[in-house]
């Protein structure tokens, strides 16, 4: 039997619920499976190509909601996670117990642990690692900057390679192995290890880059590296440059997409109060509360640009009305 499962692609937290989620049907559903993973990203656009859908079951983890009938199981924490009303309507009138959603969450990983565990009596404790990291990665969750740049962790460094993986075919090899291995053998696999040395200096450069290009304003950063190949570039750069800021917007771009990146510093000297999420739906984007993003296409800089420095503003007004 065939099961499609698409995840958030280039990123720690979808990869780890596709392995997860694999690790969990395997033992509580079904054993006798052939898993396929195809990687989803954020783009201007339509995000689901509906004869993708060819599985005999068809999951998505860590990405928005499809009302398709071909999917068959869903989870997702971000806040914006439907594309419209009536895909929230669609999903809140869903019957089949196997439609998951709540974004209070740190991570994608850690909330398919606790569903698969109380309602279909999976074990996650061998994979307890891996739901550990999520939450830290994609919560942010971090002692400081500092630690969240310096990449030390297994965790860190596997975020890297992934964010910047070779291929289409990499990440998919990669994900049986998060479900059965530990981070650090991980690393050690032929496929993985010669990857880390040329990313690790080129996490050294981005450092030197964003620090010419980063500019820290009532307290919000903006940076432009869109004429850099920097995509995948360590969110956390920007905040490790300027602990005083609170939030950060930052353009950049790939073969696919000019992407506005929208944060907020989770060690910053005040606690951020605008909702990014809301932000970025404006513009067709999302995400969550403290971190967001937004997609264009690659002929629409120009718009990217706009959108950018419009939120900027926006986020630099909200810091000085705080500030009265």
């Amino acid at each position: 039997m065939k099961v499609r499962v698409f995840y958030h692609g280039k990123c720690f937290d979808g990869t780890a619920s596709a392995a997860l989620f694999s690790r969990f049907y395997g033992e509580r559903v079904r054993a006798d499976v052939e898993f396929q993973f195809s990687g989803l990203v954020h783009r201007a656009g339509a995000l689901f190509d509906e004869a993708d859908f060819d599985g005999e079951e068809n999951a998505i983890v860590d990405f928005k909601y499809s009302s398709s009938p071909k999917i068959t199981w869903w989870f997702d924490h971000h806040e914006s996670a439907f594309l419209s009303a009536a895909d929230a309507a669609h999903f809140e009138h869903d019957e089949s117990n196997r439609k998951f959603y709540d974004p209070a969450f740190k991570s994608c990983t850690s909330f398919i642990a606790m569903i698969a565990e109380q309602r279909f009596g999976f074990d996650p404790s061998p994979v307890a690692d891996l739901v550990k990291w999520t939450d830290v990665i994609d919560g942010a969750l971090y002692a400081d900057a500092k630690t969240a740049v310096e990449m030390k962790a297994a965790a860190m460094k596997l975020t890297m390679v992934i964010e910047s993986a070779p291929d289409n075919i990499f990440v998919p090899n990669l994900i049986p192995l998060l479900a059965t291995k530990s981070l650090d053998q991980i690393l050690e696999e032929p496929f993985v290890a010669p990857l880390l040395p040329p990313l690790l200096r080129r996490h050294e450069l981005s450092i030197d880059i964003l620090k010419q290009r980063t500019e820290c304003k009532d307290a919000t950063i903006f940076f432009d590296v869109s004429d850099q190949d920097l995509e995948g570039y360590n969110k956390f750069i920007p905040y490790y440059l300027h602990p005083e800021s609170i939030y950060s917007v930052g353009l950049s771009k790939s073969s696919f997409r000019v992407k506005v990146s929208v944060g907020s510093n989770p060690w910053a000297p005040q606690p951020p109060v605008v909702n990014l999420a809301k932000i970025c739906e404006r513009y067709g984007g999302g995400g969550h509360a403290r971190v967001g993003a937004i997609s264009f296409n690659v002929n629409q800089h120009a718009a990217a640009i706009r959108a950018s420095q419009e939120i900027v503003a926006e986020l630099r007004a909200a810091v000085r009305d705080g500030h009265k």
